[in-house]
């Protein structure tokens, strides 16, 4: 998404990023980025948080006229329901790799079947 946001600024079309990956966003070099401290995935507030989603898109529309300089990073107020995510993010242990491991299997064989057509 950084890529194609610098690629719409090039012809003259005004981008804002809003994202949770700040650091790989502010690498690519974005023109303006909104950063939520969520989990991947949720960018734009949490699942049926309609205010919290509202607020968000309103600051990244505010950002678009209030960005003063190139690579503008701006962050959201907000917090998650709980820090408890960025323990458990991505975490896999002995007592659930098994399970995971199963769940990927079965993804990998519906994306195979449905490519085959």
């Amino acid at each position: 998404m950084s890529l194609v946001a610098r690629h719409l600024e090039q012809a003259g079309i005004p981008t804002v990023v809003v994202g949770s990956a700040r650091d790989i966003v502010e690498q690519c070099g974005v023109p303006r980025f909104l950063f939520t401290d969520f989990p991947l995935g949720n960018p734009c507030g949490a699942p049926y948080d309609v205010a919290m989603q509202s607020a968000i898109v309103e600051m990244a529309l505010e950002l678009v006229e209030s960005a003063k300089a190139p690579r503008t990073t701006v962050q959201t107020p907000f917090r998650w329901r709980n820090d408890d995510w960025r323990r458990d993010f991505m975490r896999v242990d002995g007592e659930d790799i098994d399970e995971l491991r199963r769940l990927g299997d079965e993804r990998r064989a519906e994306q195979a079947a449905s490519h085959r057509g």
